[in-house]
């Protein structure tokens, strides 16, 4: 019995490898007719230690470069992370990041990634990292991109290939993501969701619907698209400005009557373009005093002018930030370091982390390529020319593709209000109305589907972005919606 038990085992493991060395011939076959359309300049690393983190990583990260722009020698920096669950299997996130220009590193660190700092005053050593228990690559893959070129460590040889908007932006997150396929042909077939975050939540729809039509046009057919995922998105349209008083009213910030007077002098909701000087009288009244007193990106946190960045250049330099310049010559612009009860306090950790040499070093980034690391560089070229994304949701959704769009219920970057309006413009019916959703057996947001496949959701108590304020809960959310799981 023992015998033909192991003989039994044996003919199975047979079977497994045959079936194997079967799907690496496929495999072997995209790769290179992938690299015979899609030829670039590739470069990767797989990282194991970290400085700041004690011990190995426990998870692997592959970090790298990816060219997107011939021309002017642009290429797009990387962090990859497989999935702690099963990498073969579950679905292969493209994390794009927001502001336009913000680092993607603040998607890994301060949101969804499996890294993050130990607030800690900064006494001059370099900042601790710890494992973030509630990240999402305990279900998926990501890939966390710094874009557009001018992002984190993404650079350009050629000052031109700086130049951005939202259309250059989307094809050349395309390419990349085409690009680094060509390199990691085993996650072809994983189901593939673009996601990403404020700003980015403008530009992920397009990036889908320019793989979808790359699907059409026969050139990805193996590309497993599923679908989309945007946290406190932007559209681009005016709804994304024109929610914010009616929000702000809601929740007590301004008073009935001015509120009224607004909405009498401005037609309405024309807030955006004020037509009457009257209007915009009011409209400055809104933002001095109420706007300029509060932190919008959580109107229940504490506001911190600190967060606002100032170059060592229009502030006093003291002892400290001398002493900081002159041993670590990537710093230029040292940020001021708030209240440690001010959220923003670990983005001047990230910082300064950053800019050490040898983190740079143990991240394989290429040298004199970037000057300085800041978290968002606001200071290129960005014309945000698409007004609206409306249109590239109804392409997506009308084809069947899945979409989850998450809001934190206390943003007031991004108020939910306007994000649940742009929704329903949508037209679809409502399969399953407002109703909780929990976890732990506490009420963890508000959530309703539609008909469309798409799937809006808010996170209680979490602002601009929801994943850094309610971690747990939207780990569990998004491990839900992954699995086809009502929320």
């Amino acid at each position: 019995m023992k015998r033909m038990k192991e003989e039994g085992r044996r003919k199975k493991e047979e079977e497994r490898k045959k079936k194997k060395k079967k799907m690496e011939i496929p495999l072997l076959i995209v790769s290179l007719i992938f690299l015979y359309f899609f030829s670039s300049a590739l470069s990767s690393s797989v990282v194991t230690y970290l400085p700041g983190f004690q011990g190995p990583l426990p998870f692997y990260l592959e970090t790298g470069y990816v060219e997107v722009d011939q021309d002017h020698g642009g290429e797009f920096f990387y962090y990859f992370i497989e999935s702690e669950n099963n990498p073969t299997e579950d679905p292969l996130l493209l994390w794009l990041t927001g502001g336009p220009r913000c680092s993607a590193f603040s998607g890994l660190v301060f949101e969804i990634g499996p890294l993050k700092f130990v607030t800690a005053e900064y006494n001059g050593s370099l900042p601790s990292l710890v494992y973030h228990p509630y990240s999402w690559t305990k279900v998926a893959n990501v890939i966390f991109v710094d874009s557009p070129l001018g992002s984190g460590f993404s650079y350009s040889r050629k000052y031109e290939g700086y130049d951005a908007n939202d259309t250059i932006w989307s094809e050349q997150a395309y390419k990349f993501l085409i690009q680094w396929l060509v390199e990691h042909p085993q996650f072809i077939s994983n189901p593939l969701y673009v996601a990403g975050d404020s700003y980015a939540g403008k530009i992920v729809p397009m990036v889908a619907k320019r793989i979808l039509d790359g699907i059409d046009e026969g050139k990805e057919p193996l590309l497993n698209l599923q679908g989309y995922i945007i946290g406190n998105p932007t559209t681009g349209g005016k709804v994304d400005k024109n929610s914010k008083i009616p929000y702000a009213h809601s929740m007590g910030i301004i008073s009935d009557d001015f509120f009224e007077m607004i909405q009498k002098s401005c037609s309405g909701q024309a807030y955006e373009n004020p037509t009457t000087s009257q209007c915009q009288m009011y409209l400055n009244s809104f933002t001095n005093p109420f706007l300029s007193e509060i932190n919008e990106a959580h109107i229940l946190e504490m506001y911190c002018p600190e967060c606002q960045w100032k170059p060592l250049s229009s502030r006093a330099s003291t002892t400290s930030d001398k002493r900081i310049l002159k041993e670590n010559k990537n710093i230029l612009h040292p940020p001021s370091f708030p209240d440690q009860n001010c959220r923003c306090y670990v983005y001047a950790l990230a910082y300064y982390w950053a800019n050490n040499d040898t983190v740079r070093t143990a991240l394989n980034v290429k040298k004199e390529t970037i000057k300085e690391w800041v978290r968002c560089n606001h200071h290129l070229p960005y014309p945000k020319e698409l007004k609206s994304n409306i249109k590239y949701h109804f392409s997506l959704l009308q084809r069947g593709y899945r979409a989850l769009v998450y809001s934190g219920d206390h943003d007031l970057v991004v108020p939910f209000s306007g994000t649940k309006q742009w929704i329903k413009s949508l037209n679809s019916s409502i399969v399953e109305d407002w109703r909780s959703w929990h976890v732990g057996g506490q009420v963890a947001g508000y959530t309703m589907t539609y008909s469309n496949n798409l799937t809006f959701a808010t996170v209680k108590g979490a602002g601009h972005t929801a994943p850094e304020y309610r971690p747990q809960e939207c780990l569990a959310m998004i491990m839900r919606w992954i699995f086809g799981e009502l929320l």
